[in-house]
This record gives structure tokens, C-alpha cells and sequence, in this order.
């Protein structure tokens, strides 16, 4: 007789409730839920952190001054060969960054970016109002953030920067070698090192309650949120994906994975993988706590009248009402509650109408000669202008080495 089939787990409360029902009809396929074994093995996870970027950032402590730094740059510019005195640890590094896995195929790549950048400002919405939101519903990797700074002075920057990234990674080209988005994200993997070393060093770090700083799973909860909350979050606000454009932008995060270090055993494949990967995260790391009430209230006060972003009052107040409760309306009744977003029906009714008429564009643009290609030449240039702007009145961090000095 063959062994009865392991009981899969229930859904977890966040995915009860609309819209993540609704979600799950519609995009999810097949049954996303995991047994208990797989829960189990899934939080193993949560105990890794990346040996290879780790050993970097040690090694870069034993070289005197800002040596280390100047021969990494040098690595990630030039590659490692014009590195010829570089540590063995940072030769092991690159040889797994610079290994090309034998799926990945750089049409899909270049297909993703371009679903990305033709979201336009949409995009951007969709990392601040589910992405960074419902990302702080995930209390461990908060107490990273709130160890690291001042919450309400470093909310604004921290949003500038993980824009500049996503934005840097789905740029024409950016994931080739030398292209910016490569580039970058290995430095991103990096600082992420330098986080680990320098909350390994606190006395007061509860391993116990918040596992491993910036450990594997955090990661690829990360990453799940930047590529489903794209897809679900520009959906609601009437961008429409085809079936292939959608696993193009996992395929595209699937590589951002892998250069980031992620095992491959928890990397996402598909989109559907990507779903079992977010329930994962959904019924082991969405324990939301004070922690992220405070980090979702630093985020909220980057657009208000008393917040730091550099805009009128007004257009602070309305910014806030409307990301707000777009920030409602696609994390559900209960989350947003939790996390004191407003709720306004006059602004609800604002996203609504956002929708409806993206949708007649969208509409409009499948059928119009040339518009798909209009609205990525549009997309692209108006995202990139913005965060720009918003990079030089912030200062925010696009070198990514603000956490270098807590590793030295």
C-alpha cells in the first residue's frame, strides 16, 4: 500500500480575507499550501545568512583603511580579474556571481524589465503601498530597520533607495554584467552582509525571537514581495500582464535572486513557486508586533503634512490619504487596521477611478500601433526623472554603503 499523501496546512489568516482570496483565484495555480514538513524545512532557512558575501565583508576588515572597499568597487566595475591581488574571498564571491546559470534566458530578463518600466509611476505605488507596507507585517526582519536608525528620518531615504534599485534593476540592459542593476545589486548584497556583521555584534540581538539578521528567508520574502507585489499591486490599479509578461518578471527576479545568494532550494522558479514561497512567508514571518506599526507609521509620515518629503502640505496630505488607502484596499480590512492606515472612502473612491481609467488605457494601448513601446519609452523616463529628483533633495544612499562604517 502506498503512504497517504502529507495533510497540507490551512491557509494563514492573512489570505483569508479579501482581496487575497480573490488574488489567489485569479492568479495562483493550483493549491499554494505546504505541510508541516515543509514548513519545518522552509524555516531552516531563517538560520542562513550568505557564507560567501559574509567571508567579503570579513575579509574586507582585515584590510587597512578604505582598501577593501576600493577593491570591491573595483571587482564589481571591472570584474575580478583586474583584481589580481584580491582576497580569496572575494575571488570565491564573484566566481558565483559571475557564473551564469544554464536557465537563465536574458530575452526573458530584458521582457520583464520592460512589463516593469511601462508600469510608470504605477510601479512605484505598487513597492511603496504593498511591497514596503505589507513587507512590515513581517516583524523579525523589522528589528533590523529599527536597529538601524532613526525611523522617521531614515523612512524617506530608505523608500528613495529601494526605488533607485528596482528601478536600476529594470532598466534596459541593467542585468548584464557591467549593466547598472548587476552592478548594484551585488552591492546591495553586500551592505546586506555588513547589516548581518554589524547586528551579529549587538549584545542585544534575540536570536531566539528574530533568527539570523537578513537571513535566507528574509530574503527571499524580499524578493517575493518586489515581483508579486508588482504584479498584484499595478493590477489593482488597472495595469493589465499578459500570462508571459508575468513569468517574465519572475524570471527577471529569479536572477536578482540568485546573483543576491539565495539557495536555489527556496528560490522561486515560476510565478506559481513564487505563490508557494509568499504563503511560506505568510504563515512563518507575517506576525506583525509594535515594531511594525512604528516602521508602517515612519512609511506613512514620509507623505503628511509634518513628514520629511520635500512637497507642499497639500500635496503631502493628499498623498498620504490616497497611499494610504491604496495601502488598505489591496492588504485587506484587518492588516490595514492594524496598521492605522486611513480610511477614507472619498480616497478609496480616488484609487478606484485610478483603475478604472488605467484600464481604458491599457485597453487602448493593446490595440494602438506602437503604444506598448510608447508607454515604455513614457514609463521609464517619468519613474526615473522622479526618484532623481527625489535622490538629490533626500540624499538618499544610491552607493549603498551607508552600513559599511557599523562592519569596520
Amino acid at each position: 500500500m502506498s503512504s497517504p499523501e502529507p495533510a497540507l496546512l490551512p491557509h494563514p489568516e492573512f489570505l483569508t480575507e479579501a482581496p487575497y482570496t480573490g488574488y489567489l483565484r485569479k492568479f495562483a495555480t493550483g493549491d499554494i499550501r505546504a505541510t508541516q514538513e515543509q514548513v519545518d524545512r522552509f524555516r531552516e532557512f531563517a538560520h542562513v545568512g550568505d557564507p560567501l558575501a559574509d567571508a567579503v565583508v570579513a575579509a574586507m576588515r582585515e584590510l587597512p583603511g578604505r582598501q577593501g572597499r576600493e577593491l570591491l568597487e573595483r571587482a564589481i566595475e571591472r570584474g575580478i580579474d583586474a583584481v589580481p591581488e584580491a582576497p580569496e574571498a572575494f575571488r570565491a564571491f564573484f566566481a558565483q556571481v559571475d557564473d551564469i546559470p544554464f536557465w537563465l534566458d536574458m530575452d526573458q530578463v530584458e521582457l520583464g524589465a520592460r512589463t516593469c518600466r511601462r508600469s510608470g509611476m504605477l510601479g512605484l505605488y505598487a513597492l511603496q503601498g504593498l511591497a514596503l507596507m505589507g513587507g512590515y507585517l513581517a516583524s523579525r526582519p523589522g528589528k533590523t530597520l529599527v536597529a538601524t536608525g532613526n525611523l522617521r528620518s531614515a523612512a524617506p531615504r530608505r523608500l528613495i533607495e529601494t526605488a533607485s534599485w528596482w528601478v536600476d534593476i529594470t532598466e534596459a540592459g541593467a542585468l548584464n554584467r557591467f549593466g547598472t542593476g548587476f552592478k548594484n545589486t551585488i552591492r546591495v548584497r553586500v551592505m546586506h552582509a555588513q547589516v548581518r556583521a554589524a547586528m551579529r555584534r549587538r549584545p542585544d540581538w534575540d536570536y531566539a525571537a528574530w533568527d539570523l539578521p537578513v537571513n535566507q528567508v528574509q530574503t527571499v520574502g524580499t524578493l517575493t514581495l518586489f515581483s508579486l507585489a508588482f504584479l498584484v499591486g499595478t493590477h489593482a490599479l488597472g495595469v493589465r500582464h499578459t500570462t508571459r509578461e508575468r513569468e517574465a518578471v519572475v524570471h527577471l527576479w529569479r536572477y536578482v535572486g540568485h546573483l543576491q545568494g539565495i539557495v536555489p532550494e527556496i528560490l522561486p522558479t515560476t510565478e506559481a513557486d513564487t505563490w508557494r514561497v509568499f504563503w511560506l512567508e505568510a504563515v512563518t514571518e507575517f506576525i506583525p508586533d509594535e515594531d511594525s506599526l512604528r516602521l508602517a507609521r515612519a512609511l506613512a509620515e514620509t507623505f503628511t503634512p509634518n513628514g520629511e518629503y520635500p512637497i507642499p502640505k497639500a500635496v503631502n496630505w493628499a498623498f498620504s490619504n490616497y497611499f494610504g488607502s491604496y495601502s488598505r484596499m489591496v492588504l485587506g480590512r484587518r492588516n490595514a487596521d492594524f496598521l492605522e492606515l486611513p480610511n477614507s472612502r472619498l480616497f478609496q473612491a480616488a484609487v478606484l477611478a485610478t483603475s478604472f481609467s488605467v484600464q481604458a488605457l491599457e485597453l487602448a494601448r493593446r490595440v494602438l500601433p506602437g503604444a506598448t513601446e510608447l508607454s515604455d519609452r513614457v514609463g521609464g523616463g517619468t519613474r526615473r526623472w522622479l526618484l532623481q529628483r527625489a535622490i538629490r533633495e533626500l540624499g538618499a544612499d544610491v552607493g549603498y554603503q551607508t552600513h559599511e562604517r557599523r562592519a569596520a
